[in-house]
């Protein structure tokens, strides 16, 4: 018998069947889209959902459990009733690969998906009612208790599609778009994109075999460019190195949208030009930033006079007025004043000039 391997499994009538948890295949970022000999076999361009990517299991015997598994190893299918319920229309000894959604008003909503993913046991059942989830799946790991981590993504994608074609799918159950046509790829990440929680593309090598915790596919994510202020820097006032940037909302007060990813040298010494010290009515005196979007580490900042304002490239994933991913600074806008900067909320708006 083989030796097990690293990730999830449990042992049935001698045969290793996938179990959680198993690691997800991950992606690296590409700012534009790759060549068609990057991967191998050709590629593959799948439409990118802004979700919780999570792995979910049928039961390899009738009446056990289902499981559905985030990114990062948890069980969540309590706080989805409604999936557990809907995939009794799934087989036995399945597992798929895909993002969670919610759409709510004509758009997808991470912030209800978060609401759900946290909610205490007397909410569940009841925000499941108002806000059911969908389920994207773009890869199959298993099928019909059959490992397919081995096979390339083409016969998996081809598995996924029967399954989908063959039990009549519908919501809460969708088939990830996928194309191998570049032009239709890029008509994707140029259109699609517009609609909040579609991010942008994921690209796979036909003949890639599923390889869990590796970052073996590529993604890449539609920007756009906008400005900022700049409230604070970590680092010093004259070698800043991340921006914290911010915006006013409607009542004129200086609200946190999000960092930048590290200055570069040329970067930095054209940020310090215009900064100068805050005051001491910073409107962000006393503020803790976190180090990162929904973490508890405090990052270390210089406050300084909210006055300076940068062009920044930002992607269309935002949490209640904030980007959940690091900006890249573009440049300084010494031609537009605070006054010219969208307000907070506003999103990826166009560039001010």
């Amino acid at each position: 018998m083989p030796a097990p391997e690293r990730y999830g499994s449990l042992l049935t009538n001698e045969v290793m069947v996938l179990g959680p948890p198993v690691e997800p295949m991950l992606a690296q970022a590409r700012e534009t889209l790759p060549g068609p000999k990057t991967l191998p076999g050709g590629l593959v361009f799948e439409a990118k959902f802004d979700g919780y990517r999570a792995l979910l299991f049928t039961p390899s015997r009738p009446g056990g459990p289902v499981s559905l598994q985030t990114r990062r190893g948890s069980l969540i299918q309590r706080n989805f009733p409604d999936l557990v319920r809907a995939a009794e229309q799934l087989p036995a000894g399945l597992v798929l690969d895909g993002e969670l959604v919610v759409w709510v008003e004509g758009r997808f909503s991470f912030e209800v998906l978060q609401r759900r993913a946290v909610a205490g046991h007397r909410t569940v059942a009841q925000l499941a009612d108002a806000f059911p989830a969908h389920y994207i799946a773009f890869d199959v790991l298993q099928s019909g208790g059959e490992k397919m981590l081995a096979l390339p993504y083409e016969r998996r994608r081809a598995v996924l599609e029967a399954l989908f074609a063959d039990r009549g799918l519908t919501a809460p159950w969708t088939l990830c778009p996928s194309t191998t046509d570049p032009a239709v790829a890029q008509e994707w990440l140029t259109a699609w994109t517009d609609v909040q929680g579609v991010e942008g593309l994921v690209i796979k090598g036909r003949s890639q075999r599923y390889l869990p915790g590796e970052r073996r596919w590529l993604k890449v994510r539609r920007r756009r460019t906008t400005e900022s202020v700049i409230g604070a820097v970590t680092g010093t006032l004259s070698r800043p190195q991340v921006l914290v940037l911010g915006r006013y909302d409607d009542g004129g007060r200086l609200r946190e949208v999000g960092r930048t990813v590290p200055l570069g040298p040329e970067s930095a010494r054209q940020v310090a030009g215009p900064l100068r010290p805050a005051a001491a009515d910073h409107p962000w005196t006393g503020v803790r930033f976190a180090s990162a979007w929904n973490s508890r580490e405090a990052l270390d900042v210089t406050l300084v006079a909210p006055e300076a304002v940068a062009e920044i490239h930002a992607d269309l994933s935002m949490d209640r007025g904030t980007w959940r991913h690091p900006m890249r600074f573009a440049r300084v806008r010494l031609d537009v004043t605070v006054s010219d900067v969208p307000l907070f909320g506003e999103g990826a708006a166009p560039s001010a000039g």
